[in-house]
């Protein structure tokens, strides 16, 4: 996939699924042997797409209207870094939230095979 395909993609793929929610995204998205990094996603979750799957319909639930804004995009080789910015509503509390993190998501036979993300602790918004 060259450069400007990947970003595409990417950019594709955080639209569906995290800002309309289309959690079967992840079964086009995301390769069969996909692997997460870093402390940012809770233990025991499945391998693979279901992993990711379970992860989001626990945040969709908590925050119904989450929602991620790509701030910038770089691709090289097989990777694609995405400096990005989440708002959601806490539905337990009513109170707004906003956290920025980079994530790293490298691309293999045209989905995403691996990720490592480093992001912020949520912050309220007043």
């Amino acid at each position: 996939m060259k450069p400007e395909e990947a970003k595409q993609f990417v950019r594709q793929h955080f639209e569906e699924f995290v800002n309309r929610k289309d959690l079967s995204a992840a079964d086009r998205n995301f390769a069969a042997e996909y692997i997460e990094h870093g402390s940012d996603v809770p233990p025991g979750l499945p391998s693979g797409p279901a992993g990711p799957k379970q992860y989001l319909a626990a945040a969709f639930k908590r925050f119904p209207d989450i929602h991620v804004t790509i701030e910038d995009i770089i691709a090289e080789g097989d990777k694609v870094v995405v400096r990005n910015t989440w708002r959601a509503t806490d539905g337990q509390s009513g109170h707004k939230i906003e956290f920025s993190g980079i994530v790293i998501w490298r691309l293999a036979g045209n989905r995403l095979a691996e990720r490592w993300a480093y992001l912020q602790s949520p912050h309220p918004v007043h």
